[in-house]
């Protein structure tokens, strides 16, 4: 074989790949990117072949769209913050399992995942509800009704629900990559568990956990169904702003333009989070 079929073979094997991924990923957002910049005309609908920069300077120039950049983030950072605390415990737990139970509980932590957002959804609604089993929960001890449902908690309990499987199985994978004679090892040199487990479990398991919370905040910033459900009309987030702009108003450029605007920003937060802790995680081993 030369030198040069040698060099393109990688590429061929590849191809199939590339080529799925551009048609299903590269295209729609590059058809996606001209759209948020063709003219809309109320009464004309889409101006193909005209272009304006309007869309964008009505996105950054009215406080309107700000706060529900907003919402959607800190929301986003607090249910990341939540599954980080309440995922890789059950994680770690989890890991010192024997069968059966580990196969058990692994069950119930990935059972979620078989049902439907939408499904789950509803769950909730009827949960949070006025009438629902935590409002009769909390009567019983003399407390509500307190309103839940249509309020930012409702969205944020509803998400942590969703999502904590994404957290604990990241954990729970580089959990099963660490060599347990180290932990006996820190443990034999009279450190505390306290101890062993922050300076030797943690920094080798923060791979799992950086790359758990960065698709639990990815996810939780783009979803759709939960919010929408669960936030009602008045309190909306990114997904359902532009699900509105795309239905309802019409205005499909205004609405591509509020996604791209949603993905840069992703993307920016996400890489700058990652840089962050990887490189605090580097320096910790040295």
């Amino acid at each position: 074989m030369s030198a040069l079929a040698r060099k393109s073979t990688p590429w061929w094997l590849s191809a199939p790949a590339l080529v799925l991924f551009t048609v299903l990923l590269l295209v729609p957002l590059g058809l996606t990117a001209v759209l948020s910049f063709n003219v809309y005309d109320p009464t004309l609908g889409v101006k193909s072949g005209e272009f304006t920069l309007d869309h964008y300077i009505h996105l950054f120039t009215d406080s309107y769209y700000y706060g529900i950049f907003w919402r959607t983030f800190w929301i986003s950072a607090l249910v990341a913050l939540i599954c980080v605390l309440i995922g890789t415990p059950e994680a770690y737990v989890l890991s010192r399992m024997s069968n059966p139970w580990r196969s058990i509980l692994l069950l119930v932590v990935l059972a979620p995942l078989l049902v439907s957002v939408v499904v789950r959804a509803f769950g909730w609604s009827m949960l949070l509800g006025p009438e629902g089993l935590v409002n009769g929960l909390l009567g019983l001890v003399g407390i509500g009704p307190v309103r839940i449902l249509y309020t930012e908690a409702a969205i944020v309990i509803a998400l942590v629900h969703v999502m904590l499987p994404f957290m604990v199985i990241p954990v729970w994978t580089s959990l099963q990559k660490l060599d347990a004679g180290v932990e006996n090892a820190a443990l034999s040199l009279g450190a505390t568990p306290f101890t062993t487990l922050r300076r030797i479990v943690l920094p080798q398991v923060m791979p799992g956990i950086l790359s758990g919370s960065l698709i639990v905040f990815g996810l939780a910033a783009s979803s759709f169904a939960i919010p929408g459900l669960l936030g009602g009309r008045r309190l909306k987030m990114v997904a359902t702003v532009v699900y509105d702009e795309y239905l309802h108003e019409l205005n499909w450029p205004l609405g591509a333009a509020v996604a791209l605007v949603l993905l840069v920003a992703n993307l920016v937060v996400m890489l700058s989070y990652n840089r962050l802790v990887e490189g605090r995680y580097k320096k910790s081993l040295g």
